[in-house]
C-alpha cells in the first residue's frame, strides 16, 4: 500500500518503520525533520507537508495531543485539501469533543475516517505487538486491517462511531494512573514498615496483581528507573484530563481521577513532569518522608 504517516515521536517512529519493513510505500512528515529524515535512510519518503502525506491508499496520524492534532490537521487545511473517498486512520489519544468534531469534519470533506489509538509502549510498538482500539465504519475497519496488523498484534473493534475507541482510550490510561497510584501509596505504606518495594511488588505481579500493567510499571517503581521516560509523566496528566472533561460531558464523577490530576501537578511542581509516568509513585514516598531512604 502506499501509506502517509504524519508523527514521529517515539511511539509513531517505531510504528512507521514497522511499515516500511513490511514493503509499503510509506511518505512520512514530522514537525520536526529529523525523525524523518531517520526514516528516509531504510526507504521512506518524506513528504513536504502533513497535506502532502493526506494521498495515496491511506493515511495515519499518531500526534501527541489537542493541540497537534489540530493544527498539523485542520487548521493548515489537510483534511479539506484530501482527495475524497482517502482513508484516514487517527491513532492519537485525544478528547472526546475534538473526536467528534474530527468525525463530523471527515464526513463533510468526503473522507473515510477511523479511530485506532493503541495500548503499549515504545519498545512494544517497536516490536508490532500493540494492543489497537479501532472504532468506525466496518468497511473501512476492513479496509483498515492488513496495515493494522503490521502494527499490532491484535485489533479490538468497539463499533461504528469512531468517539468509541477514543473513550476506551481514555478509560484504559485512567486505570493505568490510577494502578501507578496504588502501588506508590503501598509501597510508601511497606516502605514504613521495612519492606522494600522491590520485595512488595515482585509478590503482587505474580500473584495477586499479574498483569502487564503491574509487572512493567512495577519493576519502574522498584528500581525507581524514571529515565528515560517512554510515556512523560506530563502527558499523563493530559490524558487523565481528557477523562475528567469526558465525565464532565457525561456528568460521571470520576473522583479517582480528580485525586490523580491533584498529585500529578504535585509531580510535576517537583520537578518530574518529562520523568516516566511510574515517577507518580514517588508522591506518596515524599509525603511519607521517604524519599532519601534505601
Amino acid at each position: 500500500m502506499e501509506i502517509g504517516f504524519i508523527g514521529l515521536g517515539a511511539m509513531g517512529k517505531a510504528m512507521a518503520t514497522n511499515l516500511v519493513k513490511a514493503g509499503h510505500r510509506v511518505r512520512v512528515w514530522n514537525r520536526s525533520p529529523g525523525p524523518a529524515a531517520a526514516l528516509r535512510e531504510i526507504g521512506a519518503e518524506a513528504a513536504a507537508n502533513a497535506g502532502d502525506a493526506f494521498r495515496g491508499d491511506l493515511v495515519i496520524s499518531m500526534l501527541a495531543e489537542d493541540g497537534a492534532v489540530r493544527a498539523t490537521l485542520l487548521d493548515n487545511g489537510a483534511i479539506a485539501a484530501a482527495p475524497k473517498g482517502l482513508l484516514h486512520i487517527n491513532m492519537a489519544t485525544i478528547s472526546v469533543a475534538l473526536a467528534t468534531e474530527l468525525t463530523t469534519r471527515h464526513r463533510e470533506c468526503e473522507l473515510g475516517y477511523i479511530a485506532a489509538p493503541v495500548f503499549g509502549r515504545p519498545d512494544v510498538a517497536a516490536a508490532g505487538n500493540l494492543n489497537i482500539v479501532a472504532a468506525g465504519p466496518t468497511d473501512l475497519l476492513d479496509r483498515a486491517q492488513p496495515v493494522l496488523d503490521v502494527l499490532g498484534q491484535k485489533t479490538w473493534r468497539v463499533g461504528e462511531e469512531p468517539i468509541r475507541a477514543n473513550i476506551v482510550k481514555i478509560a484504559g490510561n485512567f486505570m493505568l494512573g490510577a494502578a501507578i497510584e496504588a502501588m506508590g501509596e503501598a509501597t510508601a505504606l511497606t516502605r514504613g514498615y521495612g519492606v522494600s518495594a522491590g520485595d512488595l511488588l515482585e509478590i503482587l505481579s505474580n500473584t495477586l496483581f499479574a498483569a502487564p500493567v503491574y509487572k512493567g510499571y512495577g519493576a519502574l517503581i522498584a528500581e525507581e528507573r524514571y529515565e528515560p521516560a517512554a510515556f512523560k509523566l506530563k502527558l499523563g496528566l493530559k490524558d487523565i484530563r481528557l477523562a475528567l472533561a469526558a465525565g464532565d460531558g457525561a456528568n460521571v464523577p470520576l473522583p479517582m481521577a480528580s485525586l490523580l490530576r491533584d498529585n500529578m501537578l504535585d509531580a510535576i511542581a517537583a520537578g518530574d513532569g518529562d520523568r516516566d509516568f511510574a515517577v507518580l509513585a514517588t508522591v506518596a514516598q515524599r509525603r511519607a518522608g521517604q524519599l532519601s531512604k534505601s
